[in-house]
C-alpha cells in the first residue's frame, strides 16, 4: 500500500524530530561527561599550582544566573568554572575553537562560540541555556585586559543577558600577578594570535552579590548604562581582590606588580 504524500512527509518529520531529540540527549550527556571529566583536573591544578583565594559574598542559588568576570588572562575561563564547582557554559572568543585539542574539547563541552560579527548567534544561544536554568559566563570586556594594566571598554552583551533573561548577575574580580602571564604566539588557521596564560599564581578571586535588572531591551541608553554598572562593580571587586592578597602576603602595592 502506497502512503499518501501528507504521511510520507508527516513521516520524515517524525523521523527528523526523534533524530534531533536523540542527538540532543547525546550531546546533553556528552557536555555533562567533559564537565565531570575534567572538574577534577581543573580543580587540582587551581589548588596546587595557583594558590587561589575566593572570597564570595553570597552563595551560589540554583537556577539561571550570568558570571561576569574581569579577563586579565586567557586561562580565566578555566579558572573560574572551577571555582563555580558546577557546571557552566562559557561565551568564548571563537579563536580558541580552532585550537587543536583544546576546540574539540570545548565544544564537546558545550560552550558557545563568539565570532566577529555575530555576537547576536551567542547572545541567542546563551539566552536559550538562562531559560533551562543554567550558568553562563561572560566576560563583559569581550577579551583578555590590556597587559599593561587597566581595563577594555564594556561591550553590551551581559547587559543585553541581564536584561533579556531576568537572570542575576554575579559579578567577579580577579587579581593575578602580571608579571607571571606568558605570551604564547601561534598560528590558528592562518593568522597570528597571541595568549596570554597564566600558568602559576597567585589567583585571587571576589565574587559580589548578585546584581538584577529589569528594562527594554531596544532602550540603547539603558543597555550601556547597565554594562557601565557591571563593570564598575568588577572593576572594585578587582581592587578588592587585590587588597586582599596584599594583606594576605605583606606585599607593598608597587612591589606586587612586578614580583
Amino acid at each position: 500500500m502506497r502512503l499518501a504524500p501528507s504521511h510520507c512527509m508527516l513521516n520524515l518529520l517524525q523521523q527528523r524530530f526523534l533524530s534531533q531529540k536523540a542527538d540532543s540527549i547525546m550531546g546533553k550527556f556528552t557536555e555533562k561527561m567533559m564537565f565531570h571529566m575534567s572538574k577534577p583536573v581543573v580543580r587540582t591544578y587551581t589548588d596546587t599550582m595557583l594558590n587561589m583565594d575566593v572570597h564570595q559574598k553570597n552563595p551560589f542559588p540554583a537556577g539561571a544566573k550570568i558570571i561576569a568576570p574581569n579577563h586579565p588572562s586567557t586561562t580565566d575561563p578555566f579558572f573560574v568554572a572551577a571555582m563555580l564547582g558546577h557546571q557552566s557554559f562559557i561565551m568564548i572568543k571563537d579563536v580558541l575553537f580552532n585550537v587543536p585539542v583544546l576546540g574539540e574539547y570545548l565544544r564537546r563541552s558545550g560552550h558557545i562560540e563568539v565570532a566577529a560579527g555575530r555576537g547576536q548567534e551567542a547572545i541567542d544561544i546563551a539566552l536559550q541555556h538562562l531559560a533551562l536554568g543554567h550558568t553562563i559566563m561572560i566576560f563583559p570586556e569581550g577579551k583578555v585586559s590590556p597587559i599593561g594594566g587597566g581595563y577594555n571598554k564594556v561591550r553590551s552583551g551581559v547587559a543585553r543577558l541581564a536584561i533579556a533573561s531576568g537572570a542575576p548577575v554575579y559579578p567577579v574580580g580577579i587579581h593575578l600577578n602580571k608579571a607571571r602571564i606568558q605570551a604564547i604566539k601561534s598560528v590558528v588557521k592562518g593568522r597570528d594570535e597571541t595568549g596570554y596564560w597564566y600558568l602559576r599564581g597567585p589567583y585571587t578571586i571576589t565574587v559580589g552579590k548578585p546584581l538584577r535588572f529589569i528594562g527594554d531591551i531596544d532602550d540603547h541608553d539603558l543597555v550601556r548604562e547597565t554594562a557601565r554598572q557591571v563593570m564598575l562593580k568588577i572593576m572594585r571587586l578587582a581592587y578588592e581582590s587585590e587588597q586582599r592578597w596584599l594583606r594576605r602576603t605583606g606585599a607593598m602595592p608597587g612591589a606586587f606588580e612586578t614580583a
